[in-house]
């Protein structure tokens, strides 16, 4: 069998390395792929919004299965296009992946079918969004409506916080078209946790729990990145936890995808904010997190080809999961700057350090190839992942791992996997 693999993130990466260890697997291509995905898949120089070019390649070389990482194809109606060639793909269509490309269709979703997420307002006027913040107060979040790759979330502690955040957003275009409109949403205080489910529309299998990490500093503190790290499993999603999620927030959504006929063969990440005791949605988003891809993977014991082809032909219910009874933790890498503007083309070295491992994986983020040296090519440039029996020996071992890796104005957090430690 033949895969392809759209994307050129960790996220991507992690998905090409565990799909290379399938003895069904014959072959694993990338589009467009970076430096460390070349050591496990043949890299394709094709930009992942050009679907046409992307359709072309899998029908020329006969794939067996095409698995889309980020959201801007899968927004752009990857799937519908494939699904109308009869091209096996594993994905939501257009509209279910609204989910994640409106934050405005999402929210309403939830209300629609009584999901519990926090009160809300959406706007398309700056003026009755301003107007909106004066009369609630702060705390309180702000997001831009549409695709802002992760960076379009303010949670803003004053008034005058909410109310920059919108003219940053609204007038001053900071995420282009993304920020035509806004959703203004209640600030919930607990504790955050990532819930994703593989379905077929049918079935619906939970994957392994994470907690990511979206502040670029130390103890939660500066802006919202795409993600500095996470651990898996998350302590706070304990089985009694877990049963909740799938009743009160999993099952109604599934109702409701299919009572507005949406055709979901993929992966569903649910953001939740654990408050006294009970979960609330933040987010939807309709493919893998990252970096929460890389240790959710790393502890994956399963075939991940059997389950992905599964879920693209809807036979999700004929395949079990099984999961590495340790902890897991990816720290990201990243340039110095980042999550604003940052240099490219700084050399990394220490990539072989974890080289013959099999408790920890240097995953590639931004890399790219110049004149013989990896290089930086993105604000997140690596995902160091690494298992341990627990979040203790899971976290020496993944700063362990990184110690010997540098590049110029590497920067990265230091206290991941704390907050399951002290629980």
């Amino acid at each position: 069998m033949k895969v392809l693999v759209v994307g050129g993130g960790g996220r991507e990466h992690a998905l090409a390395w565990k799909l290379k260890q399938s003895p069904r697997v014959q072959k694993v291509y990338c589009a467009p792929g970076n430096a460390g995905i070349a050591e496990v898949a043949e890299c394709v120089d094709i930009n992942v919004e050009d679907i046409d070019a992307l359709l072309d390649f899998v029908k020329y070389n006969w794939i067996d299965l095409t698995v889309v990482g980020p959201e801007v194809p899968l927004t752009l109606g990857i799937v519908d296009a494939f699904v109308k060639e009869d091209r096996r793909i594993c994905g939501p269509d257009k509209i279910g992946a609204q989910l994640e490309g409106s934050k405005k269709f999402a929210k309403d979703f939830m209300q629609r079918y009584g999901i519990p997420t926090a009160e809300y307002k959406s706007f398309t006027s700056y003026a009755q969004a301003e107007e909106y913040v004066r009369l609630k107060g702060a705390p309180i979040v702000v997001k831009a409506d549409g695709l802002a790759a992760g960076k379009g979330v303010i949670v803003a502690e004053t008034v005058k916080e909410a109310t920059d955040a919108l003219k940053s957003i609204m007038k001053d275009k900071e995420f282009g078209e993304a920020g035509s409109s806004v959703v203004v949403e209640q600030c919930l205080q607990g504790e955050e946790a990532s819930f994703m489910i593989l379905t077929d529309s049918e079935t619906v299998v939970p994957l392994a729990t994470s907690q990511d990490h979206k502040r670029i500093f130390d103890g939660d503190k500066g802006p919202n990145t795409g993600g500095m790290g996470a651990y898996s499993p998350a302590p706070i999603i304990d089985e009694a936890m877990s049963e909740t999620v799938m009743k009160t927030v999993i099952d109604p959504m599934m109702k409701g995808l299919k009572h507005e006929k949406i055709n979901f063969r993929g992966v569903i990440y649910v953001g939740l904010m654990i408050c006294d005791g009970k979960p609330y949605v933040l987010e939807y988003n309709c493919r893998f997190g990252d970096p929460e891809a890389q240790p959710i993977l790393m502890r994956l014991d399963s075939d991940l080809f059997d389950l992905l082809k599964a879920t693209a032909e809807g036979k999700l219910k004929d395949v079990e999961v099984t999961w590495k009874d340790e902890t897991s933790i990816c720290i990201v890498l990243a340039s110095k700057g980042y999550p604003g503007s940052y240099e490219k083309g700084t050399v990394i070295e220490g990539l072989g350090s974890c080289k013959g491992r099999d408790d920890a994986y240097i995953f590639h983020a931004g890399t790219r190839f110049k004149r013989g040296d990896v290089v930086t090519s993105g604000g997140r440039v690596l995902g160091v992942t690494a298992l341990g029996k627990d979040v203790q020996s899971a976290k020496d071992n993944v700063y362990n791992a990184l110690e010997k890796v540098h590049f110029d104005g590497m920067q990265y957090r230091t206290d991941i996997g704390d907050k399951a430690i002290k629980r």
